[in-house]
C-alpha cells in the first residue's frame, strides 16, 4: 500500500458512508474484516456483523457530515490515518480519530482500529 491507495479507500470509506445500504463494504474490506470502534472494544468481525453495525450508526446515506483526513504513516501493509468528522445533527458532534488499518494484497481491509475523541474528552478520560 502506498499513500495514493490509502487516500483511494479513505474516499472510498466516505462514499460508502454516504450511500444506500452496505454493498460498498465488499469492496473496502475483506470477508473476515476486524473492526474495532475503539482500542479496548471487541472487534466486529466479517462483513454481515459490520453491515448491520454501519446502519445502526448512522441516520442513513443522507446524514450531513464533512470529513477530513490526513495520512500519518503507511509502512507495507499498514497504514495510519487522522480523521476529524463533523456531523450536523441537531447539535453539532465533533470527533477527532486515528484509524490504523491493515490491508490485504487486495487493498482491502482486513483490519480497522478505530481511536476516537470528542471535544468533550480532550485528554481520552
Amino acid at each position: 500500500m502506498d499513500r495514493d491507495a490509502i487516500e483511494n479507500w479513505v474516499g472510498g470509506y466516505e462514499r460508502a458512508w454516504r450511500s444506500p445500504g452496505t454493498g460498498l463494504l465488499g469492496e473496502l474490506f475483506t470477508g473476515d474484516v476486524e473492526y474495532l470502534v475503539s482500542p479496548w472494544a471487541d472487534p466486529i468481525v466479517g462483513l454481515e456483523p459490520l453491515g448491520v453495525f454501519w446502519e445502526a450508526e448512522r441516520s442513513g446515506p443522507d446524514e450531513a457530515f464533512t470529513m477530513v483526513s490526513e495520512i500519518v504513516a503507511v509502512q507495507d501493509s499498514t497504514a495510519v490515518v487522522r480523521v476529524s468528522v463533523e456531523y450536523r445533527w441537531d447539535t453539532l458532534s465533533r470527533w477527532r480519530d486515528l484509524w490504523v488499518l491493515r490491508f490485504d494484497s487486495d487493498g482491502r481491509c482486513t483490519r480497522f482500529e478505530e481511536w476516537p475523541f470528542a471535544p468533550e474528552q480532550p485528554d481520552g478520560h
